[in-house]
């Protein structure tokens, strides 16, 4: 099979053929039609998120079931499946209380094994990892919806309570931002979007945003608190120091924080005000993903027509494309929304 791969840290990715994979018994293997480049795979490629070399990232994906191991007992050939970018073990105490986004013993396509940017690749633990796909939801779309904006709508509706008509801040307009933002618009939140990025703003009034502020040019916390008195939910998709402690500034007494974007190095530990967090009693959420059976209203959404995720997408190429984009991100603002890559 053709592959995206890379050698060490930072060298840009190229097509190779490779030998297809052997399935588990407890997987499957699927033929890739869809894979989303994230700026996780950005994180694995400059080296913030170790991987094992020679390495084929990916890890938003949609296609077809080709081969089943012989534990599989709920898929067939021929299935159309997507799947969590984490994948739980099924057995554990956490996979069974329903959370295998905290397994401890968790696969990532993409970073514990090969992943997406290939026309192959396997997933684990089958029956409990894969998320059939509604027939009139195509790859393209099906694949931006992996990493982003499944992470988004857990973000959005699992951690806190908001109600119609309340206002929500989001610190970032990249594809995990944008995905927030239009969910929470089509639940009817009023959604403040940050960002530095002119063309990020603009892609994200066009997806829901309520209003938007240019973080460059304005102190975004006093904006937001002008607009607001202090907003119940803020989401952190930037994922920085600088951003986390904003969103945290940005909220109400008894508000909530999420971090969804992910931090390195010194930006691992931000100085977060835990002086307002104790006399506000403020809430701070870690969000790494969702399981694949709360998939349900988030596909709800989609297949409804109260979301577009295909709006985000700005860019669909090849395998290629795909370490071309990959390496592009070294710049957040040079091409706002979602790059899919078709192998």
């Amino acid at each position: 099979m053709r592959a995206l791969t890379y050698d060490r840290v930072g060298q840009l990715p190229r097509v190779v053929e490779v030998a297809a994979p052997a399935c588990p018994d407890d997987g499957v293997i699927i033929e890739v039609r869809a894979t989303g480049v994230c700026r996780s795979d950005y994180h694995a490629w400059v080296g913030h998120d170790p991987v094992e070399f020679p390495h084929v990232g990916g890890h938003e994906l949609a296609g077809v079931i080709i081969k089943i191991g012989r534990d599989v007992s709920r898929w067939h050939i021929g299935d159309r499946v997507t799947t969590p970018f984490v994948c739980g073990c099924g057995r554990c105490d956490f996979c069974r209380a329903g959370d295998p986004q905290v397994c401890p013993q968790q696969t990532q396509p993409g970073f514990t094994g090969w992943g997406s940017f290939a026309q192959q690749v396997i997933i684990h633990a089958a029956d409990f990892n894969l998320v059939r796909l509604p027939d009139d939801l195509d790859f393209t779309t099906a694949a931006a919806l992996g990493c982003r904006f499944a992470t988004a709508y857990r973000a959005v509706t699992g951690h806190a309570k908001i109600n119609s008509g309340e206002p929500m801040a989001v610190y970032g307009a990249g594809g995990a931002g944008l995905s927030a933002i239009m969910i929470g618009a089509a639940l009817g939140l009023r959604v403040i979007a940050v960002d530095v990025s002119e063309p990020a703003l603009r892609l994200a009034s066009s997806v829901g945003a309520h209003r938007v502020v240019r973080a460059d040019q304005n102190d975004p916390v006093a904006a937001i608190t002008e607009l607001t008195g202090g907003v119940p939910l803020s989401l952190d998709c930037a994922g920085t120091a600088t951003t986390a402690v904003q969103s945290v500034r940005s909220l109400r007494r008894r508000g909530h924080h999420v971090q969804v974007g992910l931090l390195f190095d010194d930006a691992a530990t931000p100085p977060i005000p835990m002086d307002r967090v104790i006399s506000w009693e403020l809430s701070i959420h870690g969000s790494h993903g969702i399981a694949a059976a709360d998939y349900r209203g988030l596909l709800d959404l989609v297949t409804s027509g109260k979301v577009h995720p295909e709006r985000m997408i700005t860019t669909i190429t090849d395998l290629a494309g795909a370490g071309r984009a990959l390496a592009a991100m070294a710049d957040p603002s040079a091409s706002p929304g979602i790059t899919v890559a078709v192998p």
